[in-house]
């Protein structure tokens, strides 16, 4: 398999790294992570307006460009690079959510306010014990006339306190459903996290009664959720490999401006071997995580085996890139000042988003062993 991007794909690249360079610097990603709603609206509107991000994988029937999930990674890459802090990874996976549902309805109704960004969404589906499926559920869905009402609660949800649109996956009658729940519905309480990672806000969400609108058919969930976490875990990885590849560019440029002894750092042997397993680890992990991306899109057989192996070693890459980035820049990276900790924090936080390493090593022996 030889995967690259087209020269379209990689003018997007270009026009999406030039734009972040302005909107998520340094002095702006640590502005915004020490707000309450964590993203910058003016960047958020142009991000729909003017990049047309929103929509980017939403079909032109429902106000989206009808592009695929390969443009989606390349934008999820690019702002892990950057640390951009905005709910876009959250946003991108409810309208992904509601376009694996034949529900058109619902379709035409919340998918244009998603793709021309006046809608942030998210998707409400691990609870306490931090498991990403429908199994299992405390939440539960009741009829209550002609629609439904929603009783528990749900944790770790991205951006769950800034959404106006959230897609809940709860337990119905009829087996796990998903629900739409609009942000001011009654009964609907939200509560910020607090996590290591401060540039991406997590929320405890709850459900006392409130309002909710069935989304295709009672049980659908069951089929539909693991088809949105092999799309969730895909472009986290590539996040990850984003975020590794700018750990391996600051370092590399430290270390060869960095004199000791009357020579640059770089120049030392032990620093150039330890730089070279950075290469490594980060190039390895693009190929894991763009192979996964392929066969995903592509519908291959051995799609939902590469996305948990993606998974697990893009989250082991990036954390080996970011640890040892701090080893090489010295005394300087652990101080609050310097933006080492923040790509260690990312590092750290999205190993255990969505599942971590350990569980999707162990989903990979399983589908091995049962071939």
């Amino acid at each position: 398999m030889l995967m690259q991007f087209d020269k379209e794909q990689e003018e997007l690249r270009r026009t999406l790294r030039r734009f972040l360079e302005t909107k998520s610097s340094s002095e702006e990603v640590r502005r915004l992570m020490e707000t309450e709603e964590g993203y910058d609206p003016g960047v958020w509107k142009q991000m729909a307006e003017q990049l047309g991000l929103q929509g980017l994988a939403i079909p032109e029937e429902f106000g989206g460009s009808g592009f695929s999930i390969l443009e989606t990674a390349l934008v999820t890459e690019e702002m892990g690079r950057a640390l951009l802090p905005a709910p876009y990874l959250a946003t991108v996976l409810a309208a992904n959510l509601l376009q694996l549902s034949d529900d058109q309805q619902a379709k035409t109704d919340l998918l244009p306010g998603i793709a021309d960004g006046s809608t942030i969404a998210t998707v409400a589906l691990a609870e306490a014990d931090g498991r990403w499926t429908a199994e299992n559920l405390s939440t539960t869905a009741t009829r209550a006339g002609d629609g439904w009402t929603l009783e528990g609660q749900k944790s770790f949800v991205l951006d769950g306190t800034t959404a106006s649109l959230l897609l809940v996956v709860a337990q119905a009658p009829g087996g796990p459903s998903v629900f739409a729940v609009e942000g001011s519905a009654s009964g609907l309480t939200r509560r910020g996290l607090t996590t290591l990672d401060m540039t991406r806000k997590l929320a405890e969400v709850g459900f006392s009664g409130t309002p909710a609108r069935l989304v295709g058919a009672e049980g659908d969930a069951a089929t539909l959720v693991p088809q949105l976490m092999r799309t969730a875990v895909v472009l986290l990885a590539t996040e990850q490999v984003g975020g590794a590849q700018r750990c391996l560019e600051r370092t590399v440029e430290y270390v060869n401006i960095r004199f000791q002894f009357g020579r640059p750092v770089g120049s030392f042997q032990a620093v150039k071997h330890r730089c070279a397993d950075m290469l490594l680890e980060v190039e390895s992990a693009r190929s894991a995580a763009y192979y996964a991306l392929w066969a995903l899109a592509e519908g291959a057989d051995d799609a939902e085996i590469s996305v948990d192996l993606a998974k697990a070693y893009c989250s082991e890459a990036y954390w080996i890139a970011a640890s040892d980035s701090i080893q090489l820049h010295g005394g300087i990276a652990f101080t609050w000042e310097h933006d080492a900790h923040l790509y260690y924090r990312r590092a750290k936080s999205t190993s255990l988003l969505f599942g971590t390493p350990t569980e999707h090593w162990d989903a990979v022996a399983e589908q091995l062993l049962s071939r």
